[in-house]
C-alpha cells in the first residue's frame, strides 16, 4: 500500500496548525467552569449537533466498519445505522430532561436522585470504564496512522495523544464543538472527492455485482443475522443515550427545543451520511481484491485513487474525525473529576477561576493517562480485546441507572449500586462463561461428571441481550422492595417534577449577538481557507479526474466561507449604523 508523501505531511501540518489557532482563539472566551465543560448553555443548536455526531465517530469507522463493508458489503450499512435510534429515543424521551436537569456534568444529577455516594460510587465506575474505551481508541488511531506513515504505533500513539490533549485543553467545550463542526465539514469534503473516485474505478454498481453480487444484500454474512443485529442495535441505544459526550451536547443549549434538534440532527446525520464510508471500502472489493489486511479497505483505496496533496487533507479529515471523539470524551471526564469528585468532596469553596484551571489540568492528566495506557496494550498481548471486553461489561450496568433516574421515582441508591454492581458481575461471568467454567470443573469436590461439563458458553449475543434485561430488571425490584425516607423521596418527587416542567423563558441564557457574528466569521474564515487549501493541491494533479473534483469541491467551500464573512460583514455595519 502507498504510503504518504512530503506533500502530504506538509498538508496534514498546515491543517493541524489551523485547528490549533482556532482552539486558541476559544481560550480567551472561557471564564469559568460552566464555560469551560458546557458552553455557558449557550452552544448553538447546529454546532452542537454536528458536533454530537462526530464524538460518536472513531477509528473504527474507517477500520472495523470498513473491514465489514469489504467482506461483506452493503450490511456495514445496516450496522451503522444501529446510530440512529439512540438519536430518536433521546430527541422524544431524554433530550427535555437532560436540558431541564441545568447541568455541568452529566453525572452530577445523582446527589439529588440518589444521593452523594451515589454519585461518588458512580463517578468513579465511569471512570474507569471510560479510561479503559478510550485507551482502546487511542491504541487504534496509532494502528491506523501506523499502518500510512514510518513511524512505529507508541510513536503515532505518543504524538496524537499529545496533539488531542492540547486541542481539548485550550479552549474547554467551546473550542471542542467549534472544531468539531469545522472537521465535519473537511470529512464531508474529503469523503466526497473519495466517492465518486471509488465508485467509477469499480465500474460502478454492475461492476460490484459482478464480482461480488451477494455484498450488495443489507443482511449479508453473520452481522447481518437477527439475533446479533438485535443484540448491537440493543446495546447500542442504550449506551448511546448514556454516553457522557452524548449527553453534555444535550445540556449544554439554550433550551428543551435546541436539545432535541441536537438529537434529530444527530440521528439524520447517522442516516445519510454512512454511505461515504461504506461504498469506498465496498469498491476496494473489486479494485484491490488481493488486499492483506482487510481492515486498511479504506485507507488503501484511497492511497491508491488519491495524488499527494489531497491524500494528506483525507488522512487529516480521518485523524480528525477520530480526535473528536477523543476530545469529547477528555472534556467530559475532566468535567466529572473537576466537578463531582474535586468540587464536591476536596474543594467546595473554590473559587471559579480555580475550578477552571483545575479542570485545565484534569484534562492533561487524563490525556497524558490515556495515552500512555494506549502505549502499553501493545506489549500486553491480548490486552485490547479484553479491554473491549471490560467496557462492554461495564457499559450497560453503568448506563441502566443513569438513564431509568431520569423516569422511575421508586429506586433507590441501593439499587444504583445494586444495578452495576449486579450488572457487571452477570456480564463478566457471561463473557468469560469458558475459562470460569475450565476452573470450575477442576475443583476436586465437583468431580468430573459435574453438570457443568454440559453447559455451554452463551454467544455474545444471549449475553448482551441478558445483560440488559436483568440489569433493567434488578433496578426496578431494588426499587420496589427498597425504602427511603420520605424526606429523600421528596426531594426526589421535585426533582422529576422539575424535569416534567419546561424551562422558564425568563432564565433561558441569552447569546451576545456580537459573538454570533464573530462565530459565524470565524466559520467563515476557516472554510474559505480549507476551501483554499483544497484547491491549492488538486491543482497539483488538475488533469485528473480526482484533482478536478477536488478543485470544485474546495472552490465550493471557499465560495460559502466568503460570503459568510461578506454577509456578517455587512451585519454589523448595519447593526452599527443603527446604534
Amino acid at each position: 500500500m502507498e504510503t504518504v508523501q512530503p506533500l502530504d505531511y506538509l498538508v496534514f501540518l498546515i491543517y493541524l496548525a489551523l485547528m490549533a489557532g482556532v482552539g486558541m482563539f476559544f481560550g480567551w472566551f472561557v471564564k469559568d467552569m460552566a464555560g469551560y465543560f458546557k458552553g455557558g448553555g449557550v452552544i448553538p443548536w447546529p454546532v452542537a449537533g454536528i458536533s454530537n455526531y462526530m464524538s460518536m465517530f472513531s477509528t473504527f469507522v474507517f477500520v472495523a466498519y470498513a473491514g465489514l463493508a469489504y467482506e461483506h458489503g452493503l450490511v456495514a450499512l445496516t450496522v451503522i445505522w444501529c446510530t440512529v435510534p439512540p438519536c430518536v429515543l433521546a430527541a422524544r424521551v431524554f433530550a427535555d430532561r437532560w436540558r431541564r436537569a441545568e447541568l455541568t456534568t452529566p453525572v452530577e444529577y445523582l446527589e439529588v436522585r440518589f444521593g452523594r455516594g451515589a454519585r461518588q460510587f458512580f463517578s468513579w465506575a465511569g471512570l474507569v470504564m471510560r479510561v479503559l474505551d478510550n485507551v482502546v481508541r487511542m491504541y487504534a488511531i496509532g494502528l491506523f496512522l501506523a499502518a500510512v506513515t514510518p513511524w512505529n504505533v507508541n510513536t503515532t500513539i505518543l504524538v496524537s495523544g499529545l496533539i488531542i490533549t492540547f486541542y481539548t485543553v485550550i479552549g474547554g467545550l467551546w473550542a471542542v464543538t467549534v472544531l468539531d463542526t469545522i472537521q465535519f465539514v473537511v470529512l464531508l469534503l474529503s469523503s466526497l472527492i473519495l466517492f465518486p473516485l471509488s465508485v467509477s474505478a469499480a465500474g460502478g454498481i454492475s461492476g460490484v455485482a459482478d464480482v461480488v453480487p451477494e455484498h450488495l444484500g443489507f443482511l449479508n454474512g453473520p452481522k447481518g443475522a437477527p439475533l446479533w443485529l438485535l443484540a448491537y442495535y440493543a446495546m447500542i441505544v442504550v449506551k448511546y443515550n448514556a454516553n457522557w459526550a452524548f449527553i453534555q451536547r444535550l445540556y449544554c443549549v439554550r433550551d428543551e427545543r435546541a436539545a432535541r434538534r441536537v438529537a434529530w440532527l444527530s440521528g439524520f446525520l447517522f442516516l445519510v451520511t454512512p454511505i461515504l464510508f461504506v461504498v469506498p471500502p465496498l469498491a476496494a472489493r473489486v479494485v484491490l481484491p488481493d488486499l492483506p489486511d482487510h481492515e486498511m479497505a479504506y485507507v488503501a483505496i484511497s492511497a491508491k485513487l488519491l495524488p499527494s496533496g489531497l491524500l494528506g487533507m483525507m488522512l487529516a479529515a480521518m485523524f480528525s474525525a477520530t480526535m473528536s471523539s477523543l476530545n469529547s470524551e477528555y472534556n467530559v471526564m475532566a468535567g466529572v473529576i473537576t466537578n463531582d469528585i474535586y468540587k464536591r468532596t476536596l474543594r467546595p469553596e473554590a473559587s471559579e477561576s480555580h475550578l477552571l484551571w483545575a479542570g485545565r489540568v484534569f484534562t492533561v492528566l487524563i490525556g497524558l493517562a490515556i495515552t500512555f495506557g494506549a502505549m502499553l496494550v501493545g506489549g500486553m498481548g491480548g490486552a485490547f480485546e479484553a479491554n473491549k471486553l471490560f467496557t462492554s461489561i461495564l457499559a450497560i450496568p453503568l448506563a441502566i441507572p443513569l438513564l431509568l433516574g431520569l423516569l422511575l421515582r421508586r429506586p433507590t441508591s441501593l439499587s444504583l449500586i445494586l444495578t452495576v454492581s449486579g450488572g457487571a458481575a452477570l456480564a463478566l461471568v457471561l463473557n468469560f462463561w469458558q475459562p470460569i467454567r475450565e476452573w470450575l470443573v477442576s475443583l476436586s469436590f465437583l468431580g468430573s461428571d459435574s453438570a457443568l461439563d454440559a453447559l455451554t458458553p452463551p454467544s455474545w449475543e444471549v449475553a448482551t441481550l441478558t445483560t440488559i434485561v436483568v440489569s433493567v430488571m434488578i433496578f426496578c425490584v431494588a426499587g420496589r422492595l427498597s425504602r427511603t425516607s420520605p424526606a429523600r423521596q421528596e426531594l426526589v418527587d421535585r426533582f422529576l417534577q422539575r424535569l416534567r416542567t419546561p424551562i422558564d423563558p425568563a432564565s433561558i441564557p441569552s447569546v451576545d449577538p456580537l459573538v454570533r457574528t464573530r462565530l459565524a466569521m470565524l466559520f467563515g474564515g476557516v472554510f474559505l481557507v480549507v476551501g483554499l487549501l483544497y484547491v491549492g493541491v488538486s491543482l497539483v494533479a488538475v488533469t485528473e479526474s480526482s484533482g478536478m473534483i477536488g478543485v470544485m469541491a474546495g472552490s465550493a467551500c471557499a465560495t460559502a466561507g466568503a460570503a459568510t464573512c461578506i454577509l456578517m460583514h455587512h451585519l454589523n455595519r448595519k447593526r452599527g449604523t443603527i446604534s
